[in-house]
Parts: structure tokens; C-alpha cells; sequence
């Protein structure tokens, strides 16, 4: 029963795919600028007729709703087209850029779950305490603090003044790696580079404090939340009553159903790392996929744009449905 729930869900991801797509295409439209404009005017002087040639490569001479009709039909099988600068398809560019955006999310969700866990235990358990305001105050500050500032002041500290941290980039110029995810940390301990290992390790610090940070504040908070209340049950007093050691009646009785809201925010938070990590690899030089899209909006380069969100979108619904699904092992009443 469970499976068959899990595959309709999957089937519903396909006409919300449907809906992303058709928005995304409308809405490339609707910014001003013409990539063609752009493009040659990168490229200098050119004839109209150099013009006209390139619209029709790229369908642009023809109605929206044929654009948007080859689009889909293309879409549906797989093809989200060719970037208009780089004269590639658009999915190999995307799968070249998706590892780097990967290994940074996977950086900042260890960085916001080995910080937010035990703050927010720490905190219900020893609520109003100088360790709970001091946590809570630097939640608060999480929250309200900007991930591209925050990336700024780390970058000062650690990179310019303290010169301990690179600046930018993933690994340091000249050292060789050989790749095979993609992801460079990975890669470094597959095939036991430990000079790659340091340089990737070092350089992917400050851009994951900085888009972890956001997530570590939140999660803390929440968890503080359900903690308290899940404190306050009787079953949890009981196990008190009974002579248990309070690690364990905090760990075992009450932190598994206080995990129950928190992982809702954690899988949507996965979503936010994955497709809202721009600014932070724009300010960091880091090669990822959101870098690459915040430079094709300004090109206006339509195609890898809508590939991109579309590919978003899509990390967002299946965070989703996990989440979902976790829930039903965590909580049996719980059903999808």
C-alpha cells in the first residue's frame, strides 16, 4: 500500500514539472532584452541578415506559443535545449555545473545539522539557561543575517586578514585531481589525493558556513520548539519515573518525535540549498549551477535558465516526498 502511494505521488510530480515549466518559459519572456541583441552585441558589428539567421536557429522568430509548444515537446523528451552562447545542450551544461552545487549543499546541510542538533537539544532540555539564551540569540542572528553578508565578513576574516581560507574557487591552482563524481571532496578520497583533499576541503568552509548558516538558525529553533513540548509528555515522564538515565530518556524518548516538524524543515531546506545557493557561489567564484544561471539571466540566455529551474524544481517536490515518506517510518499513524 505504501509503494503504490509513493508511485502516485511520483506521477504527480509530472504535471507540477508541467506548471513550472510553462512559468518559467513565460516569465524569460517577460524580462526586457533580446538574447539575440545581447549576443551580437558582444560579438560587434553584424548584418541584419547574421541576425535573422541566429533567431531561427533558436526558434525566436517564430509565435510565443510555438516557442512554447517545441519547448514542452522537447522537454518531454528530455531536451531542454542548446545554450545560446556556449552552443551546447543544455543538460550537459547543467550536469557539468551540478556536481560543484551539490558538494557546497552537502557541505552546508553538515554545517546546519552538527550546529543546530545540539543547540536546540541543549536548549529545550536546559531552557531559560545562559547556554539556551545564548543559542537562541545566535539563531536569531542566523535568521536575520544575509548568507551573501555573512559570506563577505567570513571572507574578510579568514581569507584577508587571517589568511587562513582561500578566497574563491574549489581547489587550488595546480593541483591535479582526478575527477569522478565531480564533487572534489569525494573525489579526493576515492582516489586518495590528500593534497586535493586539504585544498578542496579548505575551500569549501566559508561557502558552506555561509549557506548553512541560515539553515542551522532555523532547524536550532524549531527543534528547541518541539523539544519542550515533547519534554512535557507523560510517556517521557514515565520513562523519567522509572530510574532511566536522562541521555537516554532525551535521546531515545524524546528527540525521535521531536524530529517528527523538524524534518519538514530540514527537507525544505535541502530544496533552498540546492536552488537558492546563488548568491553565495557568485560571491565565493564557486563554479556551480547557480552561478551559471545568475550569469544566463543576465545574458538572457532562455534555455538554460528554464532547464535550471526546472531541474530546481524538481529537487524541491522530491525533498518533499521524502520527507513524506520519512515520516510514515518515524510516526506509523502517519500515512501519505
Amino acid at each position: 500500500m505504501r509503494t503504490v502511494k509513493i508511485l502516485e505521488r511520483i506521477l504527480a510530480v509530472i504535471p507540477i514539472m508541467f506548471g513550472v515549466a510553462i512559468v518559467v518559459f513565460l516569465f524569460m519572456r517577460m524580462t526586457p532584452g533580446d538574447p539575440v541583441d545581447i549576443m551580437m552585441g558582444e560579438a560587434g558589428y553584424v548584418s541584419e541578415g547574421e541576425i535573422e539567421n541566429l533567431r531561427r536557429e533558436f526558434n525566436l522568430d517564430k509565435p510565443l506559443h510555438i516557442q512554447l509548444y517545441l519547448f514542452l515537446a522537447d522537454a518531454i523528451r528530455g531536451d531542454l535545449g542548446n545554450s545560446y552562447a556556449r552552443r551546447a545542450p543544455v543538460s550537459e551544461l547543467i550536469a557539468e555545473r551540478l556536481p560543484a552545487t551539490i558538494e557546497l549543499a552537502l557541505g552546508a546541510l553538515f554545517v546546519g545539522l552538527v550546529v543546530s542538533v545540539p543547540i536546540g537539544i541543549i536548549s529545550a532540555v536546559k531552557q531559560y539557561s545562559a547556554i539556551d539564551r545564548i543559542g537562541m540569540a545566535g539563531a536569531f542572528l542566523g535568521v536575520s543575517m544575509p548568507s551573501f553578508w555573512l559570506g563577505i565578513l567570513l571572507m574578510l576574516l579568514f581569507s584577508v586578514r587571517l589568511q587562513w581560507l582561500p578566497v574563491a574557487g574549489r581547489i587550488d591552482y595546480g593541483v591535479e585531481l582526478r575527477t569522478v563524481t565531480g564533487m572534489y571532496v569525494l573525489d579526493s578520497i576515492l582516489t586518495g589525493n590528500k593534497a586535493a583533499l586539504i585544498s578542496s576541503l579548505s575551500h569549501l568552509v566559508l561557502p558552506s558556513i555561509s549557506l548553512g548558516a541560515a539553515m542551522a538558525a532555523t532547524v536550532a529553533r524549531i527543534l528547541r520548539s518541539s523539544m519542550l513540548e515533547v519534554l512535557r509528555q507523560d510517556y517521557v515522564t514515565l520513562a523519567r519515573a522509572k530510574g532511566l538515565v536522562e541521555s537516554l530518556v532525551v535521546l531515545k524518548h524524546a528527540l525521535r518525535n521531536a524530529l517528527i516538524p523538524t524534518i519538514t524543515v530540514v527537507g525544505l531546506q535541502v530544496g533552498v540549498l540546492l536552488g537558492g545557493n546563488m548568491i553565495v557561489e557568485t560571491v565565493f567564484g564557486w563554479p556551480g549551477l547557480g552561478r551559471l544561471v545568475v550569469q544566463s539571466i543576465f545574458a538572457r540566455h532562455f534555455p538554460l535558465v528554464q532547464g535550471a529551474v526546472m531541474v530546481y524544481a524538481f529537487v524541491f517536490v522530491m525533498a518533499n516526498l521524502m520527507v513524506d515518506v520519512l515520516y510514515t517510518y518515524l510516526n506509523p499513524k502517519i500515512t501519505l
